[in-house]
């Protein structure tokens, strides 16, 4: 390609000019930004948007995704208007068939929590409706589905051109044969690019890369996990009996995807076990490339299904079977924001399939949060901070994303676990546990006990959308949380070390309560936004004049350790020190644990002596570490912090002693329950960056009137004066049906109308059914009788279920057994 001329300054590099990139591209320059650049290495679309199939969907499985789509499907009509460009859109609905119960079960859930969120409509459909829309389709076998009409599919090459055709016209210099060879950086901060016809200086970067980014990502030693997949569709010779307005349609229990194209039939495929490609590097002259595959192994079986749910394919004549490469991230969701290692350094990329009908969407949300500094939406699914370094990894990415591919089509239980790329990070008490014969689950690359099997049975899930082969296990694991003693093994939790002599007054500023504290004194907190959001949910010890010890949950080191970072001045004495190896935690909880730990720890531990929300040093057995009075589960009792050294020394010596107290393991399927009985939140659930303390009844975390301001104090004051908090408040649940099952998402009625939806479910053992929270939202304001007094209802898979609604825990709502 010529060579151009390229400018000394833009206001932002762009790198990729596949659909991602040209909809970031478009989407600053439409939000004012002057001289942004976007540069493609080879040509526009080249890498894997041409090859796309173009299918624009609306359904999805959480709110602003499904709004991301919204937008991007509305979005084409303005492109062709605005640009002159057909974009290829036509609106033929889209139906996803069901023959499983399992997956029927699956599509009234996903179906009940998009017409909640009020983004799209989606219609459940019998089969004789599944035959008159779908003419061409063997219904035998089938239950049922769901019908979206206003979802469609378009060019995906056309709607890349109608991107640059935008950017451009709005002033974005958009480039092909330009090559990036180095991202220049200083004081953690990127100032530019060196490419291959010299350098740009630029205080903003965005990788979208593509299955390039995460080796662009390493030119500016930021992590970016994704990899390509080998992937797959067939195209036949054109069909004449083939409707022109057949719908797009998806058959998920056979991993396959159907849309008419010019008159042929295009199928697509998930296929359960996918072929990483691209492990020795990607070809520095690929541009439109297809590949070998492995077709005989990975197509034609879904083909052969295929010819049975569409007999017409029977006779049809095949005139493509095509295999290209496609990038996939290692929990399936895309990658999104600025990258903690690097300042103005923002991804968008790992779009897993999803890229045309996510453009539009994801290119505004990337802008929007380039020019205001902060996520339009709750995106924390899709946060690049949310991943680890191990995560980039070349050998846990090919194992993780052959698995990953063919997940997107597979039924999502609750609490499916990975079975690839497994056994990454041990807790030093994993022996021990599986000893007990728990059934681990992952976090953040931790294997963590998450429910115990008796002896004799196999620890090891069996699906479903209901009770799940392990919920007696984890009843009496709850029972005993609440009536005896059990012992958690917590040690995947994330622990800082904040130390200096400016150390607390960093924290104050960061922490929403007040944490100049007596040492030893455990504060429960937020770090708030300057919105008021809820950016991290966490306690803060005060270890000394000088030193504090953070705990937070394990999905959000690399967030919480950002965040610090972002926060503390340049200036100030304060460091952060990740410790969360050094130290192992045993949870030891119930009722009787005061008297176990009696007989292990040398401590007094009478309430007088030990209150609640304090911290003082213990010898356990050998060990030496730290006891803190708190808990999860709504009980009296106290999480052990011991060296990681001395952790299984420390757990036999309290194993030993609890035998006489009946002591039994615990897995986090226990602590999840319990904690939704108390109305404890998680966070990334329940809350997060757009969420209060005030509309998440959670106000007591915020001091006010300590001498430092904290960070957001201003908007919770005008919340507290304007009252908009109470237009918003976060709600129990519990379902009159003890047998239904809540997980989350599942819309909440109030007298027959909804006013929101379940943001975490669970079921609560002691209460008696099912336990959900989720936010009420409503023009006036949400009083306690305005909850009293409603009909409340839960939709679950289509079916209202009666509820009973509280704005206080429904368990032991004074605290009085965690505080006794």
């Amino acid at each position: 390609m010529a060579e151009h001329t390229i400018p000394a300054r833009a206001s932002a590099v762009v790198i990729g000019g596949g659909v991602t990139g040209a909809s970031v591209a478009y989407h600053l320059a439409r939000a004012g930004w002057s001289d942004v650049v976007l540069l493609e290495r080879k040509q526009f679309a080249c890498g894997t948007s041409w090859h796309a199939a173009g299918l624009i969907g609306t359904m999805r499985a959480n709110e602003s995704h499904a709004r991301l789509c919204e937008y991007s499907m509305s979005l084409l009509g303005e492109l062709e208007a605005e640009t002159g460009q057909a974009t290829g859109f036509r609106q033929v609905g889209s139906l996803t068939i069901a023959h499983s119960e399992a997956r029927f079960e699956e599509l009234k859930r996903v179906a009940s929590m998009n017409n909640a969120f009020g983004v799209t409509r989606v219609d459940l459909v019998t089969v004789e409706e599944i035959s008159s829309l779908y003419p061409i389709i063997e219904t035998r076998g089938l239950l049922g589905g769901t019908w979206v009409a206003q979802d469609g599919m378009g060019s995906p090459v056309d709607i890349v051109t109608a991107f640059i055709k935008g950017a451009r016209k709005r002033g974005a210099l958009c480039l092909e044969g330009v090559r990036v060879t180095g991202i220049q950086q200083r004081d953690g901060r990127v100032t530019g690019v060196v490419t291959d016809q010299g350098e740009i200086r630029s205080d903003f970067v965005v990788n979208c890369a593509g299955m390039w980014s995460r080796a662009l990502g390493r030119l500016a030693g930021v992590n970016v996990p994704l990899h390509a997949c080998e992937h797959y569709y067939a195209h036949t010779e054109k069909l004449d009996a083939l409707p022109h307005d057949l719908p797009v349609m998806r058959d998920y229990d056979k991993c396959a995807y159907y849309r008419e194209d010019a008159g042929s039939l295009l199928v697509g495929v998930f296929e359960p076990d996918a072929v990483p490609w691209g492990a020795q590097g990607i070809p520095e002259d690929f541009c439109f490339d297809e590949l070998p595959g492995h077709t005989e192994e990975q197509l034609m079986p879904v083909l052969m299904d295929a010819m049975e749910r569409v007999p017409l394919l029977q006779n049809a004549g095949w005139r493509k079977f095509f295999c290209g490469p496609e990038s996939f991230t290692p929990d399936d969701q895309f990658h999104l924001g600025e990258a903690p290692e690097l300042r103005g350094f923002f991804v968008a990329c790992g779009l897993n399939s999803v890229g045309i009908q996510s453009s539009g969407g994801l290119g505004k949300a990337c802008a929007e949060w380039m020019d205001k500094g902060y996520p339009p939406m709750d995106l924390w699914g899709n946060d690049i901070r949310r991943m680890y370094p191990f995560h980039g990894s070349q050998r846990f990415l090919e194992q993780r994303v052959s698995e990953t591919l063919g997940l997107l089509y597979a039924n999502h239980y609750p609490f499916r676990q990975y079975a690839s790329a497994r056994n990454v990070r041990h807790s030093p008490l994993h022996e021990k546990m599986r000893e007990l014969n728990a059934c681990f689950g992952e976090a953040a690359g931790w294997e963590r006990p998450n429910w115990f099997a008796p002896a004799g049975v196999t620890p090891a899930y069996e699906y479903s959308f209901g009770r799940q082969n392990w919920f007696e296990y984890s009843a009496a694991e709850h029972r005993a949380a609440r009536e005896g003693v059990v012992v958690f093994d917590l040690s995947s939790f994330s622990k800082y070390l904040v130390q200096g002599r400016d150390a607390c007054a960093c924290l104050q500023r960061i922490c929403s309560a007040d944490v100049d504290v007596a040492p030893g004194k455990v504060v429960y907190t937020h770090w708030l936004n300057e919105r008021g959001g809820i950016e991290a949910d966490l306690t803060v010890t005060r270890i000394s004049e000088t030193v504090y010890w953070v705990v937070s949950a394990a999905a959000v080191t690399v967030k919480d350790l950002d965040w610090l970072a972002r926060n503390t001045a340049s200036d100030a004495h304060c460091t952060v020190t990740d410790i969360t190896s050094g130290w192992s935690v045993i949870s030891v909880q119930g009722p009787a644990s005061r008297a176990l730990l009696s007989g292990v720890l040398a401590n007094d531990l009478s309430a007088g002596a030990f209150p609640f929300g304090t911290m003082q040093p213990v010898e356990v057995g050998c060990a030496v570490g730290r006891a803190v009075r708190v808990s999860f589960v709504g009980e009296l009792g106290w999480e052990l912090y011991v060296p990681s050294d001395m952790a299984r020394h420390a757990f036999d010596v309290i194993w030993e002693a609890g035998q006489a107290h009946g002591l039994r393991p615990a897995g986090l399927h226990c602590l999840d329950s319990g904690r939704i009985e108390k109305k404890f939140v998680h966070f990334g659930h329940d809350v997060a960056d757009e969420d209060t303390p005030l509309e998440a009844g959670l106000g007591f975390v915020c001091a006010l009137d300590k001498p430092i301001p904290f960070i957001g104090r201003d908007a919770i004051l005008r919340q507290k004066e304007t009252r908009d908090h109470l237009r918003k408040r976060l709600v129990q649940f519990l379902l009159k049906d003890p047998d239904a099952m809540l997980w989350h998402h599942e819309p909440v009625l109030r007298d027959g109308q909804v006013v929101g939806f379940l943001s975490s479910g669970n079921y609560g053992h002691t209460l008696g059914g099912s336990v959900g929270l989720g936010y009420v939202k409503q023009p006036e304001a949400i009083s306690a009788d305005f909850v009293t007094s409603g009909d409340w209802e839960v939709e679950v898979a289509g079916e209202r279920i009666p509820a009973q609604a509280s704005l206080r825990a429904l368990y032991d709502p004074d605290g009085t057994r965690a505080r006794g």
